[in-house]
């Protein structure tokens, strides 16, 4: 039974207390809940920059892909009109 209680097995239970309130006053710990704050402050700017970069795209980028899109849509059209009316060809675009 003796030896049961030097290892923390049996009654004492007094040790792993001091060993758990001692590690958590260390500055391992500091600087372990230091690092978790700075993680979490920096999470937090990231979704704010992440949330304005995908809306600025949305309102940006993406109407005017769709004005590209319909702009060669309708290029395409004239070039097939003027092939079935026999017209002289077009210039080929520069690009």
């Amino acid at each position: 039974m003796a030896s049961l209680s030097k290892r923390g097995g049996g009654g004492g239970g007094g040790e792993g207390e001091g060993i758990l309130a001692s590690f958590s006053r260390s500055s391992v710990a500091a600087h372990g809940r230091e690092a978790a704050t700075m993680a979490k402050k920096l999470l937090r700017s990231t979704g704010k920059a992440a949330w304005i970069a995908g809306t600025t795209f949305l309102v940006l980028v993406v109407p005017l892909i769709i004005e590209m899109d319909r702009e060669q849509q309708l290029n395409d059209l004239e070039l097939q009109q003027q092939a079935l009316l026999g017209g002289p060809p077009p210039p080929a675009p520069l690009k």
